[in-house]
């Protein structure tokens, strides 16, 4: 497998399930990572022989780097969250352009490009990757700023560091543009990060919804991306048996 899988916390956590046969079962199948792990697990992550591949720059979503007014407290947070990601060898920090507030696309692409150039620099000496988000505006977070492709390839090419890069979520693309696979072919040497989940619903990404994830997975690997793909989706039914179906459609 040209790339690696992790698997997200939050989806996870918010079901209740036991944290330790959780990770038992991830490792079992195959995943070498997790990602959005609070804090005061990476110990626990760690001991079960897992890679912690992802964490947030900062906090919360919807105060991002398009705007200055937030950027005195990102960039506070970030200092931390870089110092973090080095101590538990952490490859990647996902930021976030914010909700638009009022501002247009242009400017706030401006603003964004300035913020995020500052931070590259520091995540360049501290070895780290920051992967801007693209998400949805249209059903999952009402006036987020990055939600297209072409906002953030603007951003990241405009700072054009190799630690400032796209996390391509395909469920929200899918949710506002879709031709995903052209768009990954298209913008592959920009996104450093995946994430999936089923549409419509963000459950599991099998048969149930429209997208061909192992179409997805084989376009991924032939742009010889070599970082990870995170399954992101909120399982329906049994956990243990949408994991292994995820991991081994993702397996190209």
């Amino acid at each position: 497998m040209p790339f690696e899988q992790s698997v997200s916390w939050w989806c996870y956590e918010v079901r209740g399930i036991d944290e330790k046969d959780l990770l038992r079962e991830i490792k079992a199948i195959g995943y070498s990572a997790v990602e959005l792990v609070p804090r005061h697990k990476f110990s626990l992550v760690r001991d079960h022989g897992l890679r912690i591949a992802a964490h947030q720059l900062h906090v919360p979503l919807e105060q991002g780097i398009s705007h200055p007014k937030y950027w005195d407290d990102i960039q506070r947070q970030a200092e931390a969250s870089l110092r973090m990601a080095q101590e538990w060898d952490i490859p990647y920090l996902i930021c976030f352009s914010g909700n638009r507030e009022g501002l247009d696309d242009q400017r706030g692409a401006e603003n964004a490009i300035r913020h995020l150039a500052q931070l590259a620099k520091s995540a360049e000496s501290a070895g780290i990757t920051l992967v801007l988000e693209l998400l949805n505006s249209k059903v999952n977070h009402p006036d987020y700023m990055c939600d297209t492709t072409a906002w953030g390839q603007q951003v990241v090419s405009a700072v054009n560091s190799p630690r400032a890069r796209l996390l391509y979520d395909i469920y929200h693309m899918q949710v506002m543009e879709g031709d995903i696979i052209q768009t990954i072919r298209d913008n592959h040497q920009w996104i450093a990060y995946y994430h999936t989940a089923g549409v419509p619903g963000r459950h599991e990404i099998d048969a149930s919804q429209e997208l061909n994830y192992a179409a997805i997975s084989r376009a991924i690997a032939e742009t010889g991306f070599g970082g990870y793909l995170g399954q992101e989706f909120l399982p329906t039914a049994d956990w243990r048996s949408a994991l292994r179906e995820a991991f081994e459609i993702c397996s190209v």
